[in-house]
């Protein structure tokens, strides 16, 4: 018996946002957002948006603090999860 692949996981039929890293999509989300102002939030409320798990966000929003120029992170608050504010550096 062989194995046969079909069309949805030969990669033929990927999105680009398959193509990103999980920064740049993490990234591209919180700059789309923060054009509007800052922006307020935890990470287990935009796990589904971005594709990630709230423990990948945080892990990603304390590298960006220190490696996105353009983008001002900081963890503002603690209740029962870390509240995260972005805006435009």
């Amino acid at each position: 018996m062989s194995a046969t692949r079909t069309p949805s996981t030969d990669g033929a039929n990927t999105s680009r946002d398959d193509d990103l890293s999980k920064e740049e999509r993490l990234t591209r989300y919180l700059r789309e957002k923060i054009d509007e102002g800052e922006m307020y939030f935890k990470s287990k409320f935009i796990a589904d948006e971005v594709e990630l798990s709230p423990k990948e966000i945080g892990a990603l929003m304390v590298k960006l603090s220190d490696s996105a120029g353009d983008l001002s992170v900081e963890k503002w608050s603690y209740t029962s999860a870390t509240t995260w504010r972005v805006e435009s550096a």
